[in-house]
């Protein structure tokens, strides 16, 4: 399991860096719609897509808001969600994407829809599949913005490992699979190992694009005027500690970056991941109107159930966990054993390391603390 506490290095970063390869090989079984069954009705939801490469599509979800939803299992050229919104003076794009050629996608079905200019992009966060296609906005002379940290955060975790030899970043984890003492656990470290070799091609794949306009914390929430469309970006806890949403209150809807996955357990391998902090923001959007429509970082567009729902995750991961800390199980074995209960079997998981034994180490390490 990912020692948490340890200082960055490279193969600190391989250990705690993003899922891309495990999202991918997570699609090949579980589902990926775009729209959470309970929206069929929803008025503000077209069923019917304005493009789709197969890997996105883009629909309306409101009036001059968009939805990128990408379906892995169909490639990867997106994988994250994004979206834009149109006023009447200009537009707003959110996330680079995993690729050049997915943030491509998006700016071309926006263009498709109208010609007023763009303001800005905006990565939600740092990690780098919503960041590594932001070389298409600096192509273009887009603007970009990101919290303040989302740069430095860029540099030291990405940069590093472009042009390090891949056996050697990886060493670390192919030991981690070797001596791996139970089946399982060989199962669960073979799993990142997979995903981190897919993670570390995407990486030395790609030209670093980094955000050229800051957002401080402090200086959040903050109003973008797009024309009779009026924005919101916040600042709040939980995956990466760069995380914004983008919220539009006047039409209830939101876009969560990866403050929300719908139909899919939390990933916490961030060193700046927190699940008492993630877990008070997911408060928090179930404050929101019962009609709020979210658009999350990965999985289907949602309401308010797929909130309650992500909230149930995290309730069945800390009732298991507690009971092997009360028990006297060591972290170091704890990790590996939750089980993935019968009413939640469809639920997609990310490679184990990357979401389900993080959080149980998260957990230890919040009631080591009190």
């Amino acid at each position: 399991m990912t020692d948490l506490s340890m200082p960055f290095s490279r193969r600190g970063f391989l250990t705690r860096a993003s899922y891309a390869g495990a999202l991918y090989s997570a699609a090949k079984l579980f589902p990926f719609p775009a729209i959470a069954a309970e929206l069929a009705d929803d008025p503000r939801v077209s069923q019917t897509v304005i493009a789709d490469k197969g890997f996105a599509s883009v629909r309306k979800v409101g009036d001059g808001l968009y939805a990128t939803i990408s379906d892995p299992s169909k490639g990867t050229q997106t994988l994250c969600n994004g979206g834009f919104l149109v006023g009447k003076d200009s537009a707003f794009v959110l996330e680079g994407f995993i690729s050049a050629p997915g943030a491509a996608f998006q700016w071309e079905t926006l263009q498709g829809i109208t010609q007023v200019p763009v303001k800005a992009a905006m990565d939600t966060h740092y990690h780098y599949d919503h960041s590594t296609g932001n070389a298409f906005y600096g192509a273009n002379g887009t603007p970009l913005w990101a919290h303040a940290d989302t740069a430095k955060r860029i540099v030291t975790k990405y940069g590093v490992l472009q042009g390090v030899s891949k056996s050697a970043a990886l060493a670390r984890e192919e030991k981690a699979v070797k001596e791996a003492k139970t089946e399982l656990a060989k199962t669960h470290r073979q799993g990142y190992l997979d995903a981190m070799s897919n993670i570390f091609d995407a990486i030395n794949a790609t030209t670093l694009t980094l955000p050229n306009h800051p957002l401080s914390a402090s200086k959040l929430p903050l109003k973008v005027d797009l024309g009779g469309l009026t924005a919101v970006i916040e600042h709040y806890p939980g995956h990466s500690g760069t995380d914004l949403i983008v919220r539009v209150p006047e039409q209830n809807v939101v876009y969560t970056g990866d403050l929300l996955f719908s139909g899919i357990f939390p990933v916490t391998f961030d060193d700046r991941a927190t699940n008492s902090g993630w877990r008070q923001t997911l408060k928090t959007f179930a404050s929101w109107d019962k009609d709020t429509l979210f658009v999350p970082g990965h999985g289907a567009i949602c309401g308010q159930e797929g909130v309650a729902l992500f909230r149930s995750l995290f309730d069945d991961i800390e009732e298991q966990a507690e009971k092997l800390h009360k028990a006297g199980v060591p972290v170091s074995e704890a990790v590996d054993r939750y089980v993935i209960p019968e009413k939640f079997k469809n639920i997609s998981p990310f490679a184990w390391d990357f979401s389900i034994g993080p959080t149980v180490a998260k957990f230890y390490a919040e009631w080591g603390a009190k």
